[in-house]
């Protein structure tokens, strides 16, 4: 009798202690990274610096948003997550809901050759030239045209359509509406759980896509997105950093230079900046998070 008491308390002292473990390992990472952002760059070289800054400044930001570029870059990077992810659910999700239907003969086979993209893959030679011979390079739909379908999405999706009672589909169509109808009234807002869940992967995949701007667009600044530039940021500082004459020579002192131009520095302004974004859009989808993967994972 006394040992069913201890074993609750027990049990809520051990877990309470773990997650608060869990917490501190979580955030320090990031917290850190702030502090360091916000610390002097010379000064962060001494090392030390853990949940508070030693010489508290703004250079590095400054550093970060002094190219005009990093604006439009911005914006390229938003109407890229923005399209990219309403095309991506949408077409992900008509293509589900075809292949989850049994009376559709091919449903099999196509599924099939969906999968088998996950892995195999061309390579990046052949899949560059067959960006070229599709006209896309330096065009801005390179960065739409193709994600927008995931064989992955598609599979979890597909997961999750086939937990919806058929009965509803059943007599929509007896009310006489079509596919599409039902898709649209029906299918598409009961999806919305895994959707969300979907649709903060494509963002953040999106988001942080800077290698298809180097690779496609190089040659089109206009084009340039804002993973792509903060790259080019954070590796010109590393060059001025092993080369400070060069910041000298641009009208700034030796000692100006390393503080703004310290790879560790800046490496973290760039990242708070890059994370910021999609840390604000997180929260909006996070009650949606854990249901829609769960249900979405459960095998047919």
């Amino acid at each position: 009798m006394r040992s069913s008491r201890i074993e609750p308390v027990l049990f809520n002292t051990f877990n309470a202690i773990f997650m608060i473990i869990l917490v501190i390992v979580t955030l320090y990472p990031f917290l850190n990274t702030i502090v360091v952002s916000l610390n002097a760059g010379n000064d962060t070289i001494r090392g030390g610096i853990y949940l508070w800054p030693r010489q508290w400044t703004l250079q590095n930001y400054k550093a970060v948003f002094a190219s005009g570029t990093i604006y439009d870059a911005f914006w390229i990077s938003v109407a890229r997550t923005v399209l990219s992810t309403v095309l991506n659910i949408f077409l992900t999700t008509m293509l589900s809901y075809t292949l989850s239907r049994k009376e559709y003969v091919f449903r099999k086979p196509i599924t099939v050759i969906f999968v088998l993209t996950m892995y195999f893959s061309a390579g990046l030679i052949p899949g560059y030239f067959l960006i070229k011979d599709l006209h896309l390079l330096n065009s801005f739909w390179v960065y739409i045209f193709p994600s927008m379908i995931s064989a992955f999405n598609m599979i979890v999706i597909r997961t999750y359509i086939g937990t919806i009672p058929d009965s509803l589909v059943e007599s929509a169509k007896i009310d006489g509406a079509g596919d599409f109808k039902i898709f649209l009234r029906i299918i598409f807002p009961l999806c919305t759980p895994v959707l969300a869940t979907i649709a903060l992967f494509v963002a953040v995949g999106a988001w942080n896509s800077w290698f298809d701007a180097f690779l496609y667009t190089s040659s089109r600044q206009e084009l340039s997105t804002l993973q792509y530039e903060l790259m080019k940021l954070l590796s010109s500082s590393m060059n001025s950093n092993s080369n400070p004459n060069v910041a000298a020579g641009a009208g700034m002192t030796q000692e100006s230079a390393v503080s703004m131009v310290t790879p560790l520095s800046i490496r973290a302004a760039v990242t708070i900046v890059a994370s910021v974004p999609i840390l604000v859009v997180y929260p909006f989808l996070q009650k949606y998070f854990v249901v829609g993967l769960n249900v979405g994972s459960v095998k047919e």
